[in-house]
């Protein structure tokens, strides 16, 4: 499969994503394509990884199949020659899903289990993350004492997100919708990590996106669980205290926290190796979790 930066269909482009070009069907349908663009720190790379698109559509599918039982999800599983000529539909196999139009949430529901990243970051300098007091004394990596739902605001192409208190959420969604985007986030968290395990992989974080559909239902849409909202460790070899074997873009966030960069655009050059290896890396997490 050739690396898909960009595409140019006959329907209707409603948006260019980091990752995602989204076109127009009809008032109750679009459809998304994900490609193989690479974003880091919210800046769009000019080099792709090979098959990642396709990796992600399979992972993101594989999750709203399992959790739709806990919450309805976008997917209306449509075939793309329904919508597509054969031309069309083949250029985007595997990668393009047709979904419901869903009024989106401003608002990036992130759940963390372990202690990592910018959450690190934050504990090292504050004693707690987004707010939330933890108990003096964890290490990185280590399972935090209970789930933390920490959402932030959804940044435009090229901007951050910023995270936000669980009281500014009620403020954008409502006491209501805030608690129900919570509890939904939690419980989708808390199985799939228990699945996930099972199958030899922790899931450190990760973050879900939510809209409402034309009954004010809350549905989980955009991707969800995929090496690109989540951080995928090896539970064989982690190890508290050290920033575990990744099955995602750590890979790429790695190499970049070595560079002079000011994470804004221009994004800088990958090597070929890292590249290489983080095309690796979303392979063996597909086939570690939906086989």
């Amino acid at each position: 499969m050739e690396t898909l930066f960009k595409t140019n269909l006959s329907l209707p482009l409603i948006q260019k994503g980091k990752v995602r070009d989204i076109y127009d069907i009809d008032d109750k349908r679009m459809l998304i394509v994900t490609t193989d663009r690479l974003s880091a720190f919210d800046v769009v790379f000019d080099e792709g990884i090979a098959k990642k698109g396709a990796v992600l559509t399979s992972v993101a599918n594989f999750w709203f199949d399992k959790t739709s039982h806990i919450l309805p999800n976008h997917l209306t599983h449509e075939p793309l020659n329904s919508v597509l000529n054969t031309q069309e539909a083949k250029q985007i196999e595997g990668r393009g899903i047709i979904v419901k139009k869903l009024k989106p949430l401003a608002v990036e529901a992130i759940v963390r289990g372990y202690i990592i990243g910018s959450g690190w970051k934050d504990y090292q300098r504050t004693g707690g993350v987004c707010g939330i007091a933890l108990p003096n004394n964890l290490q990185l990596a280590e399972k935090l004492p209970e789930v933390l739902y920490t959402p932030s605001s959804k940044a435009a192409v090229g901007e951050h997100d910023e995270n936000i208190d669980f009281a500014t959420t009620i403020d954008i969604l409502g006491e209501d919708m805030a608690q129900q985007v919570k509890q939904a986030s939690l419980a989708l968290y808390q199985f799939a990590a228990e699945f996930a395990l099972e199958r030899g992989i922790i899931i450190a974080d990760t973050k879900f996106e939510f809209g409402l559909d034309e009954n004010n239902t809350l549905t989980l849409m955009d991707e969800v669980l995929t090496p690109d909202s989540s951080r995928f460790w090896s539970a064989q070899d982690y190890q508290i205290g050290t920033s575990p074997k990744s099955f995602d873009k750590q890979i790429v966030r790695d190499y970049l926290e070595t560079l002079d960069w000011d994470k804004t655009p221009p994004a800088p050059t990958l090597p070929q190796h890292i590249i290489n290896k983080t095309a690796e890396q979303y392979q063996q997490v597909q086939q570690l979790l939906t086989q």
